[in-house]
């Protein structure tokens, strides 16, 4: 059973930056697409970004097209989500996913094993 760890929240002003990390627990690790979704409180989950395992292709949301940067380091075992120009609108729970395809997944519920989530809060 693949397990992931989010690591890298915190408290940041805004326009600052931070750099998520998604650990995994298994060296296949290269084998799945890994995404990441943020839920603030009274609002649904959002898919922010994904990056496939068959090339590496990234996925970015609207909201944060040009701000984030999704990355791999399969020896590593890790996938990063580098976050800036931080806005107060980007504060929420983080969570990476892992699925098991060579492909980023259209919906949430395609994804086969989920991190904890890390908060991450932009504020003054």
């Amino acid at each position: 059973q693949l397990q992931l760890v989010e690591s890298g929240g915190g408290l940041v002003q805004p326009g600052g930056s931070l750099r998520l990390s998604c650990a995994a627990s298994e060296f296949t690790f290269n084998y799945y697409s890994i995404g990441w979704f943020r839920q603030a409180p009274g609002k649904e989950r959002e898919g922010v970004s994904c990056i496939r395992s068959s090339d590496d292709t990234t996925y970015y949301a609207d909201s944060v097209k040009g701000r984030f940067t999704i990355s791999r380091d399969n020896a590593k075992n890790t996938v990063y989500l580098q976050m800036n120009s931080l806005k107060p609108e980007d504060t929420a729970v983080y969570h990476c996913a892992a699925a098991v395809q060579a492909m980023c997944p259209t919906y949430s519920y395609e994804y086969d094993y989920w991190g904890q989530g890390t908060q991450v809060t932009v504020s003054s």
